[in-house]
């Protein structure tokens, strides 16, 4: 038991003392995606799963954000999982990919709750194309050039589970590093600082003989110099093959989603996301496309 506790106390230190910009990407399923931010969920059910997912923003703006998600996980025995996670994303010259590994080991603390902690071990492979840049000079500027780096990190997490019911704190890149950034319309170097991310989630049994389920969630995230933000997600599950709900994101987005499992191993979803920011009247729409299969 004293072994546990040094472990618990080991985790929490690294959380706490990192919880120090741009926010990193969303993804409004991000309830599939779940060990992108936090290690600690890889293999979790005892499943092996696989998700992918596709999300291109502000329908109508040429070169808008898009995103791609993928995230596999799988347990090896009763205690450990072990899993793999990777989020591109795209926003006009910007291109980054970030690729981590994902280790989770449980620790039981009664016969209803587990503990358990996760490590993530990566690196972002980060580019800009200044060939799509527009300049004012005939010739191109010699001081405008393509960057192309790749930047090691380590994530750490840690998740509490009941049987109907889950929360989560996590720091996935501890690291800091730089990037480029866009002030005014002039290009700065910026760092991209460590994110918080806090989850938790509770599934409310409203018809057992028919499995109907009622599944809030949330999940929250805070940078430093990044307004603080959170999605608030609410899902009815009609005995696991068929899912709909809302999302609401605090700055400034709704969403509705839909999920369908075909066969007890497929399941395709779609949200569709509405920004209610004044300056996107003419692009507020997002969508977003899940594929996930269960092994």
């Amino acid at each position: 038991m004293k072994f546990t506790h040094k472990i618990i106390a080991v985790f929490l230190l690294l959380l706490c003392a990192l919880a120090h910009s741009q926010q990193e990407g969303v993804i409004t399923h991000y309830m599939y995606h779940m060990n992108v931010y936090n290690p600690a969920y890889v293999g979790v059910d005892g499943e092996t799963v696989v998700t992918t997912t596709f999300r291109q923003q502000w329908t109508g703006i040429k070169d808008a954000p898009s995103a791609e998600a993928v995230s596999f996980g799988t347990s090896l025995g009763a205690n450990v999982g072990l899993g793999i996670s990777v989020y591109n994303s795209n926003t006009f010259v910007e291109s980054q990919t970030f690729t981590g590994v994902d280790f989770s080991y449980r620790l039981q603390l009664s016969e209803m709750t587990d503990l358990y902690l996760g490590l993530k071990a990566g690196g972002n492979f980060y580019s800009v194309n200044t060939g799509g840049l527009e300049t004012y000079n005939v010739m191109s500027d010699p001081n405008i050039a393509s960057i192309s780096n790749f930047n090691p990190n380590v994530g750490a997490g840690v998740l509490l589970k009941g049987m109907d019911w889950y929360a989560a704190v996590s720091v996935p890149r501890i690291l800091s590093t730089e990037r480029a950034d866009n002030d005014n319309g002039i290009v700065t170097a910026a760092t991209a600082r460590p994110h918080l991310y806090a989850t938790a989630g509770y599934d409310f049994v409203l018809d057992a003989g028919s499995d109907l389920l009622l599944r809030p969630s949330a999940m929250a995230r805070y940078v430093e110099g990044a307004p603080f933000s959170a999605d608030l997600n609410t899902m009815l599950s009609f005995g696991g093959d068929f899912e709909i709900g809302g999302s609401y994101r605090t700055d400034a987005a709704f969403a509705g989603l839909v999920n369908l499992k075909i066969k007890k191993r497929l399941m395709i979803g779609y949200a569709y996301e509405v920004s209610t920011r004044s300056e996107l009247a003419s692009a507020r729409n997002t969508n977003e496309f899940l594929l996930r299969f269960l092994f």
